[in-house]
């Protein structure tokens, strides 16, 4: 990226700030007073040179603070740096006097507490929004931590966080790479390092998944943070919609020894980079740009599908086991799930297929949790996209964890593409789970098996 000459010196005398203010600082550690002077005087300044350089000390000094005084400092940001009550008092008096949008305005002004300012004049450091990022990841911390009723204050920080994020994350300053073996090897470090569904074993495995003609690998990265991803997909080409993962991972199907022979893209990992920017969406626009530059690129893809984990299913299933009110030839046979390698018999997999996926299905579609929406977060995640309930895969994911997670079944989510905006605009209106006819006879044969029927 460019630089011009006035962003050079600015960098220059932050950097030189930054190392003097190191040097000086050797002989003191930082405390949580200390910081709270360094953002006071940052919120003071009245030139943009002399804001550079206060909030690359203020920044500095945040990353020396050990983490009882980072917790400190978290709880009198809370408190110091709010809105004033006593004008927004103030300035509402005026405004309802007066009812104009200049009084307005200033209701609004005084209604932003100072944090929000704050954290835009440490956005001005040189990597300062990462920094940012980082930050706010570390409240989350914070926050899991505690008891809901305890973490009122720190949300309203979260809240300022994820207000300023939103917009300096928007889609417009997002940008769409390829990752492949010719990556940098400091983003692949980074590619190994957040994969979240799908471990990646090593420097191989990374291979297998890159540099195959049936692969593909996008990613999002920010301007302002660098080579550091921010969401990422992985996509297998396919014939057919794919069933089970294992193959894919393993590298074992090898129908597809020309990517214009495929009609099937499968996304099978998508993974969120930074925690310190959970909330913000950058899934739904992943997932439709990359099936733009996989159509620009391979005109002859029909489908695009997931095949997706059921987090969180084991554990509702486990609580169905222990339902005295349901049938106990039900029961019965959920237990069976106890058996070492249960899996590998295949009349055993059998008797739990006929009971699992009609349960699972009634999981996904029926279950809601306290605000309506479908219990799944995978499943939150891509109806919210528009995307259909398509398939049910028993014995999709055999790995320890997927075993564990959902007793190894694997979802595919469809994605047609002329229906997309209606089904995510029935899903944010009504919470509309858009699901095939094959799920919805599935769920149906969960509500007959509640009630004691068996027959299919």
């Amino acid at each position: 990226m460019n630089m011009t000459f006035l962003q050079e010196l600015f960098n220059s005398i932050t950097q030189r700030d930054a190392r003097l203010w190191r040097r000086q600082g050797d002989t003191a550690t930082p405390d949580h007073r200390r910081m709270l002077d360094a953002c006071r005087a940052l919120l003071e300044s009245d030139g943009e040179a002399s804001s550079i350089s206060l909030a690359s000390r203020a920044l500095a000094m945040y990353q020396r603070l050990d983490e009882e005084e980072r917790t400190r400092f978290f709880e009198r940001l809370a408190s110091d740096f709010a809105a004033d009550p006593a004008l927004i008092d103030e300035t509402y008096a005026i405004y309802r006097a007066q009812r104009d949008n200049a009084s307005l305005q200033m209701l609004f002004d005084a209604c932003e507490p100072r944090r929000q300012e704050l954290f835009r004049r440490l956005n001005l450091a040189s990597n300062g929004t990462h920094a940012l990022v980082r930050m706010r990841e570390g409240l989350l911390e914070r926050m899991h931590e505690r008891p809901r009723s305890d973490t009122r204050e720190l949300g309203a920080i979260d809240a300022d966080f994820a207000h300023l994020f939103g917009s300096w994350f928007n889609r417009g300053f997002l940008v769409l790479k390829r990752i492949d073996w010719n990556t940098p090897a400091s983003i692949l470090e980074k590619i190994i390092r957040y994969e979240a569904v799908h471990e990646i074993r090593d420097w191989d495995d990374l291979r297998r998944r890159l540099d195959a003609v049936d692969r593909r690998c996008f990613a999002f990265f920010h301007p302002a943070i660098g080579d550091e991803p921010l969401i990422f997909v992985e996509v297998a080409l396919h014939r057919g919609l794919p069933q089970r993962i294992q193959p894919i991972l393993a590298g074992e199907h090898r129908d597809i020894d020309d990517p214009e022979s495929a009609d099937a893209a499968a996304f099978f990992g998508i993974s969120n980079c930074q925690t310190g920017l959970r909330g913000i969406s950058f899934g739904n626009f992943l997932i439709k740009q990359v099936v733009q530059e996989l159509k620009q690129e391979l005109p002859q893809l029909k489908h695009f599908v997931t095949l997706s984990p059921v987090p969180g299913f084991a554990h509702w299933l486990a609580e169905r086991r222990n339902d005295e009110t349901l049938p106990d030839e039900l029961r019965q046979v959920l237990h069976e799930l106890d058996a070492p390698d249960w899996h590998l018999d295949p009349a055993r997999s059998e008797r739990l297929k006929t009971v699992v996926k009609p349960l699972v299905a009634r999981y996904l579609v029926d279950e809601k949790n306290a605000a309506g929406l479908p219990l799944n977060p995978v499943a939150r995640f891509h109806l919210g996209n528009g995307a259909e309930l398509h398939r049910i895969n028993w014995l999709g994911d055999t790995s320890p964890k997927g075993l564990k997670q959902a007793a190894g079944l694997m979802v595919n989510y469809l994605y047609v593409l002329d229906d997309i905006e209606r089904n995510h605009e029935n899903y944010t209106a009504n919470a509309t789970v858009v699901c095939s006819g094959e799920v919805r006879d599935l769920n149906r044969r969960a509500r007959k098996m509640a009630k004691g029927e068996f027959a299919k």
